[in-house]
């Protein structure tokens, strides 16, 4: 036994009788690739859309006097709108301008003098 033989292990044929192992088929793995995308489709892409769509349903809908919270917990109501910034009033004589996309949900009106 050589140095190499120990290393490299010989190989043998198969018998002549032997059928080959069945194979599957380009259909099955068509139908795991098609159940993947229709998985993220459905898990990912559509419930991400929808809410992205409603975002900016809720952006354009804000008006003059609309109660919103913002992304960092601050409450206030609506003063002045722009095209990207809006201005919050937050107290009294005390107001802040912060970007659009800041605004998580507008509160149902009154809800500001329920907190006082």
């Amino acid at each position: 036994m050589s140095l190499l033989s120990a290393i490299i292990p010989s190989a043998y044929a198969d018998s002549v009788g032997a059928a080959p192992a069945p194979q599957q088929g380009g259909f099955s793995f068509l139908m795991m690739f098609a159940i993947f995308f229709g998985f993220l489709y459905f898990a990912v892409w559509r419930p991400q859309n929808k809410r992205a769509r409603e975002q900016a349903a809720m952006m354009n809908a804000l008006a003059k006097g609309d109660e919103v919270v913002l992304a960092g917990g601050l409450l206030g109501r609506v003063v002045k709108l722009n095209d990207a910034y809006l201005t919050i009033g937050i107290a009294n004589n005390v107001e802040v301008v912060m970007q659009k996309t800041a605004v998580v949900s507008v509160l149902p009106k009154g809800t500001l003098k329920t907190l006082e």
